[in-house]
């Protein structure tokens, strides 16, 4: 593994989905899982995606080009994260 790849790990995916409950859906209720899905379920809306592929950046601790991304890939957060894994560099210092 190259010390330019992002690695992904349970917590991280834990934090993403506390953040979609807080901040983004309205059933404050939701249980959201790693495989949950979110835009295709109507759990979130494409507005709302935006706050989280900047929150799924600090998490992972990377800089993912929107250009790499699909809305295909953010209707679960395990999706979002393999995305991270395979397109996130980590931020310049």
């Amino acid at each position: 593994m190259s010390s330019e790849q992002v690695t992904t790990n349970g917590e991280q995916m834990e934090q993403l989905a506390a953040y979609i409950v807080a901040k983004v859906v309205r059933n404050k209720a939701a249980e959201i899982t790693p495989d949950t899905p979110l835009v295709s379920s109507g759990l979130i809306d494409s507005f709302a995606l935006i706050d989280i592929f900047l929150e799924l950046q600090r998490i992972a601790g990377c800089k993912i080009p929107a250009s790499k991304v699909q809305a295909k890939d953010m209707d679960t957060i395990r999706l979002m994260f393999a995305v991270a894994e395979k397109f996130g560099k980590p931020p310049k210092q």
